[in-house]
């Protein structure tokens, strides 16, 4: 079963800065992603593009006995516009991603519909046993504000998609410190 073994970053406000940062690295490439949940829980839809391509995406991602259990699948342009048309919450990001030995990277940056961003979020992946994050590149440790808790809710995509949701979120990372 393929379970996703991630841990999330949350970024300070230095995110254009940080997205201008990465485009310039090697060997990290960048998406733009609509995303999309579905009237279920653990569906969604996604269409990523990059280089003039668009990929379309159906997952079911849900945690069962404290691991996260997700399974995608391509899924055709045609079929993307006609499950849009049932959709519930909708984000865009940008997504910077790369690998680094054993661990895929992400940083997310969340847009505003003017194109700017309100928040950003690093995720690692890390193999199904792995219990601890590896260290944050030095590049992104300068943006750090925090470790998000391991399954914490809050810090999901869908989530953070209710921008008075992430904007109340940062506020109270910030006023506690740190701390979520």
């Amino acid at each position: 079963m393929p379970i996703e073994n991630e841990r999330k970053f949350v970024l300070n406000e230095r995110a254009t800065e940080l997205e201008a940062e990465l485009g310039r690295r090697p060997g990290v490439a960048r998406h733009l992603l609509r995303q999309a949940y579905l009237d279920a829980p653990g569906l969604r839809i996604r269409s990523l593009e990059d280089d003039g391509r668009t990929n379309h995406v159906f997952t079911y991602k849900r945690t069962i006995e404290g691991q996260v259990v997700e399974i995608e699948t391509g899924l055709s342009a045609v079929d993307f516009a006609r499950l849009w048309t049932q959709r519930k919450e909708t984000l865009v990001k940008v997504r910077y991603s790369w690998t680094d030995g054993r661990y895929h990277w992400d940083v997310d940056f969340f847009k505003r519909d003017d194109g700017s961003t309100y928040f950003a979020m690093a995720e690692v992946e890390m193999p199904e046993e792995q219990t601890e994050p590896p260290p944050l590149p030095d590049f992104l440790a300068r943006h750090l504000l925090l470790i998000a808790p391991a399954l914490d809710p809050r810090f999901t995509s869908k989530r953070i998609a209710d921008q008075a949701h992430a904007t109340k979120l940062l506020v109270d990372i910030r006023a506690n410190g740190g701390v979520a």
